[in-house]
């Protein structure tokens, strides 16, 4: 065989053994689903500790799980209701808090962490009654602006479900300034949560 001929066949058959494995013809070659699974999702973290103990809280403007009152909506992203906040009511709180914050929470904002809408922080251990600007440091929301934005969400979407949540901390401060965004109050509480109450609202524009 001439030189050239045997260096082609050679080739050829290298390429076709290179074929052969990388369609998997051997018993224990991976399939093309096993080699090209997705990386799993990553799922955000809860801010309130699995030890913390639960209490009550409710609002006397809508029963938990029920849609948000039509002057509860914002004022402002394409809503023009009266963004009243609602009033909450808790009992039952850990005997050892020395502070309470207040958070509303939308995990189904289209922005691929949620949006805050109220964070209120070192209400007095005292408190079982709170309206936002009434007691403690009325925090700015993710849109910058201080104390409670109702809903808006947008047009046509699905319905929101808001989380408001009490949390019982065991100190008397976070000693942030009201500029602090959500996040970073999240974060710095999330070690001193002891405690905590939940109610959800609704909302929904079509």
């Amino acid at each position: 065989m001439h030189p050239i001929a045997r260096i082609v066949s050679a080739t050829l058959a290298v390429a076709a053994l290179l074929s052969a494995a990388a369609c998997g013809s051997g018993k224990d070659s991976p399939s093309a689903t096993q080699t090209s699974n997705p990386a799993p999702s990553v799922q955000v973290r809860a801010v309130v500790p699995a030890s913390a103990a639960q209490f009550t809280v409710t609002t006397p403007d809508a029963a938990s799980g029920r849609a948000f009152p039509a002057d509860f909506y914002a004022g402002s992203f394409g809503c023009t209701a009266a963004n009243h906040a609602p009033r909450l009511q808790w009992s039952g709180a850990p005997a050892g808090a020395k502070s309470f914050a207040v958070t509303m929470f939308d995990p189904d904002a289209p922005t691929a962490a949620g949006f805050w809408h109220w964070m209120n922080w070192d209400i007095p251990a005292t408190t079982t009654d709170f309206t936002t600007g009434t007691a403690g440091v009325a925090g700015v929301n993710d849109a910058g602006v201080p104390g409670y934005l109702g809903p808006c969400p947008p047009t046509g979407d699905r319905p929101h479900t808001y989380q408001i949540s009490v949390l019982a901390l065991d100190i008397p401060t976070l000693d942030l300034p009201a500029a602090t965004t959500p996040t970073v109050v999240s974060f710095s509480m999330g070690s001193h949560i002891i405690g905590v109450a939940r109610t959800t609202l609704t909302a929904r524009r079509p």
